[in-house]
């Protein structure tokens, strides 16, 4: 069973590189106009026009390998399948949102895109669908904590829409620069394989390896300078897939550790809002924490410190320091559940 995954994990990775260059291709010959940069960080404007939504590559080939994993060898995951299906059902929705916001930005030239409430709705519904499909069937209505159990009973659902929709946004804030989400959800879902593997759970591990595979295919024209950037379709997926995988393994706590890069990308987000609208309701003048936010673009501007800095870090700088967060807080988390 491990062989047939870890085959199905090259396949994917494979499947990744051959076709990113052919969207990349089809973005040029049609000269559409790609990712727009925004003007503070001066640094990115050479980018303006790089391809973006190269998360409809890898989300297609995750889906399709995956799918063909769950069916084919249904005598070994039994009814195990029913959370397949469910967490595939999520990244499908989830990425047919971003889909939906990236193509009404760059083919219709809807510079907002989805509106917010449209989002937003859609967003619950695609949470709505994997509560009903998978979570309330399966009579779990408990956040575990470390053995506790917290029984919550009808308002679990609302726990799952604010997990799922949150980590679904908070991965889109962190897809900022180059190589930064993809590896950062890489190191996520490893930690996320081991827990589902010492569960015996090879269904979800199975999902896991496969966009590990066909994600590691996307960095290769992802990683600095980046070919193609993934877009919402991707992100958006992708922040979802965290957050489910964290409810069926019935560790939903540890998202908070393995995915501490998204929570402090979203909490600079938020904290920087609050107190630019607190301080300038108090003086008449907004005033910032943060040189810029999300975070890694506070990093970009003048690294570790605040306040203004003439010392910029590059775009790896930030990426490995996050990244190396990011696979800080994942062995935390397993310590924490086996040692």
């Amino acid at each position: 069973m491990l062989t047939s995954i870890f085959i199905a994990g090259l396949f994917a990775f494979a499947l990744s590189i051959i076709l990113m260059p052919f969207f990349i291709r089809f973005y040029q010959m049609k000269k559409i106009s790609g990712q727009q940069m925004h003007e503070d960080v001066k640094q990115h404007l050479a980018k303006a026009g790089t391809p973006t939504m190269g998360g409809t590559v890898f989300l297609a080939v995750a889906l399709l390998v995956s799918l063909i994993m769950a069916l084919f060898p249904y005598f070994q995951y039994g009814p195990a399948i029913g959370s397949t299906i469910a967490t595939l059902s999520v990244l499908f929705i989830y990425g047919t949102i971003g889909f939906l916001d990236d193509f009404l930005k760059i083919f219709r030239k809807i510079n907002e895109g989805l509106t917010a409430s449209q989002k937003m709705t859609l967003q619950i519904i695609g949470g709505l669908v994997f509560y009903f499909v998978h979570v309330r069937p399966s009579g779990t209505d408990a956040l575990n904590f470390f053995g506790l159990h917290l029984h919550l009973g009808i308002f679990y659902v609302f726990f799952v829409l604010f997990w799922v929709v949150g980590f679904s946004n908070a991965v889109n804030l962190t897809d900022g620069i180059d190589g930064l989400a993809s590896i950062s959800v890489v190191i996520s879902l490893a930690t996320y394989g081991i827990i589902a593997y010492q569960q015996r759970q090879f269904d979800v591990l199975s999902i896991i390896v496969v966009m590990i595979g066909a994600l590691l295919g996307f960095f290769i024209y992802n990683r600095k300078p980046a070919k193609v950037f993934m877009g919402d379709v991707g992100s958006l997926a992708l922040g979802a897939l965290l957050a489910t995988i964290s409810i069926t393994l019935r560790q939903e706590w540890t998202l908070i550790l393995v995915g501490i890069v998204y929570v402090l990308e979203t909490s600079s987000v938020m904290l920087q809002v609050f107190y630019f609208k607190w301080t300038k309701r108090k003086t008449g003048e907004g005033q910032r924490i943060f040189r810029m936010t999300p975070y890694h673009h506070h990093l970009e501007l003048g690294g570790l410190g605040f306040g203004d800095s003439s010392t910029r870090w590059s775009e790896w700088q930030v990426d490995f320091f996050l990244w190396g967060l990011g696979l800080l807080g994942s062995l935390l988390t397993l310590v924490i559940l086996y040692v």
